[in-house]
């Protein structure tokens, strides 16, 4: 079987690459995962002002990325696998790809405008020859339609 690992997060690409690996997962009858990344908050003298300000951003990030489930259960019938992880983005995903040998690419979306986005220019620049899997970019400037026909 076929695995997606989608990074998601609240932007316009990030749906881009929901969609194209949602698509893909049902015409190859496999599945996906989605991964929402937490960054971790700078040391706050306060405790407690710091797991506030932690727990905030990891309910929206389990919001956002049940959201997302929502459709791609709706797209191929599967419910997708969920994680949420804190940590600095590129070591998250490696970690992640790691621990999970299944998957079989990993699906990041470009920036409409401006450069293409951190993880976009970490794993699909000098970093690409090091994963286990291949990558695929997914434009922001495609349509629907576009993902749709090319998935």
């Amino acid at each position: 079987m076929r695995v997606y690992l989608v990074i998601i997060d609240e932007t316009e690409e990030a749906l881009a690459a929901v969609r194209f690996a949602s698509r893909r997962a049902a015409g190859t009858d496999g599945a996906v995962h989605l991964l929402a990344l937490v960054a971790p908050q700078p040391f706050n003298a306060f405790a407690g002002v710091q797991a506030t300000i932690e727990e905030e951003a990891r309910s929206r990030a389990e919001t956002m990325v049940t959201a997302a489930a929502g459709n791609i259960l709706s797209e191929i019938g599967r419910m997708p696998v969920i994680a949420v992880r804190v940590g600095e983005a590129e070591k998250v995903v490696r970690d992640y790809l790691a621990e999970h040998p299944e998957v079989s690419a990993l699906v990041l979306g470009a920036a409409r405008e401006g450069g293409p986005g951190p993880l976009v220019a970490h794993f699909a620049g000098t970093h690409a020859g090091q994963l286990p899997c291949p990558v695929f970019v997914i434009p922001g400037s495609l349509s629907p339609e576009e993902i749709d026909r090319l998935s």
